[in-house]
């Protein structure tokens, strides 16, 4: 039932590895791209609530979560296609502008996909296989987060295709690994949809109660009323998330900057194009590692509980990011494979440990609206890092974007920290 997630990370990994370099290729400067990645967390923010809020009352021929698989892979697709490409439309609008709005309809697609899938797996797991159930999903979300970040780098060094295009163009290896993405993508969400059965309301424990507030104001009740142990997630979440968009939105100019030597200004040269690649390539390990240790994480649970083994990873991920500064030249650039291992052990916790705690404090009835509510605290942190990041590294920072990344470790281990206030009431009811 977790099968199409690994279609959707596959085209996120290509997002998150590649979106800095395509708008730094149409012409965007290091400060401002935190700016332009405001789009997905906004558009998370406002999307994820409303698809929970009317998943939990669809019902279908196909259920009620699968029609918003379908319809978001669609979306998804379309945008990946068209973001590579935004160079085409010049005629109409700046290449930079039209490739933010292909941004924009790609995240919201991806929003629309994503939030059921974490509503279908508490739907149908009883408590004690969550934990189990959020690994198995972290695992293919890793499977397919690998193939999405390392596929531009095989197509450029194995398979031959251009790597190096004219100023303001996309080249031809991103542009291909973004089209395979989205026929990956509708492939194994429509796997997902065609293969997967989902309970009927009636036979769901606590969704027959009748729902008062069926509007969509009832969402900002629910947000209001949510569970204590939602709102002490917030806190992990917000730090965990602040460090992961600065990952995401500066590791590529900070490395061309700070390993390759690159000055900011060069955004097409082959080292800018090099580095780019590499980053697809770690940013592929650490998916690898997440995979794999989401494995462990079941049984790490179980040993020394959700909070603990949470932390620990947190603090891993920390680590690692903060290790980045340590490579200075080409030369030594194998050694952010091991950085990213502490980043992908934290990864795997991240897309699994809160939900698992999570999944034990909603009640049945509202499993989707409150998964969406719950994204509030994935996209408030990216927003506000959206708006301050880039400052930061501009004024704080001199431009270096390599000090953002030494500084999301620091957050990370702050996140770390949190965990120990969250009441875990599933480790309380399973504990003997």
């Amino acid at each position: 039932m977790s099968f199409g997630f690994l279609g959707i990370q596959m085209g996120f990994a290509l997002q998150n590895a590649n979106a800095s370099r395509i708008l730094q290729t149409f012409g965007a400067d290091v400060e401002h791209l935190s700016l332009f990645w405001l789009v997905a967390p906004i558009t998370g923010m406002i999307v994820q609530p409303i698809i929970g809020h009317y998943s939990d009352r669809t019902w279908t021929r196909l259920g009620r979560r699968r029609p918003y698989f379908l319809a978001g892979a669609i979306l998804a697709a379309i945008g990946l296609f068209l973001l590579p490409n935004a160079s085409l439309f010049i005629a109409f609008l700046p290449a930079l502008w039209v490739g933010a709005g292909f941004l924009m309809i790609m995240d919201a697609s991806f929003n629309i996909a994503m939030e059921p899938f974490r509503a279908l797996v508490a739907d149908k797991l009883p408590t004690d296989q969550r934990t189990l159930g959020f690994a198995v999903q972290t695992l293919l979300i890793g499977i397919g987060a690998v193939l999405g970040s390392w596929l531009p780098y095989i197509l450029a060094e194995w398979v031959g295709i251009e790597a190096v295009a004219s100023e303001g163009i996309v080249p031809g290896n991103v542009i291909l690994a973004f089209i395979l993405g989205a026929s990956i993508l509708v492939g194994t969400i429509l796997w997902t949809v065609l293969r997967t059965t989902e309970y009927p309301p009636e036979q769901q424990k606590g969704t027959t109660e009748k729902v008062k507030s069926k509007g969509l104001s009832a969402i900002f009740t629910d947000f209001w009323q949510m569970p204590k142990t939602m709102r002490q997630l917030g806190l992990v979440q917000f730090f965990s998330w602040f460090a992961l968009f600065s990952m995401w939105v500066f590791t590529t100019p900070a490395l061309a900057q700070h390993v390759w030597g690159l000055p900011a200004t060069d955004r097409s040269s082959a080292l800018f194009n090099e580095a780019g690649n590499y980053v697809g390539l770690i940013f592929g390990v650490y998916n690898l590692v997440s995979a794999l240790f989401a494995l462990l994480l079941p049984v790490i649970a179980g040993k020394i509980g959700r909070k603990m083994t949470h932390a620990v990873c947190l603090v891993a991920g920390g680590l690692g990011l903060m290790s980045m500064i340590s490579v200075t030249d080409p030369s030594m650039k194998w050694m952010l494979n091991l950085s990213m291992v502490g980043v992908g052990i934290a990864w795997a916790s991240i897309l699994a440990m809160p939900y698992a705690i999570l999944a034990g404090s909603i009640p049945p009835k509202k499993m989707g609206v409150y998964m969406g509510i719950f994204n509030f605290f994935i996209t408030a942190p990216q927003i506000f890092n959206g708006f301050v990041g880039g400052f930061i590294v501009k004024h704080l920072y001199g431009g270096l974007a390599i000090y953002s990344l030494f500084t999301a470790g620091i957050i990370l281990i702050i996140a770390a920290a949190c965990v120990f206030f969250v009441e875990d009431r599933d480790d309380v009811v399973l504990s003997p």
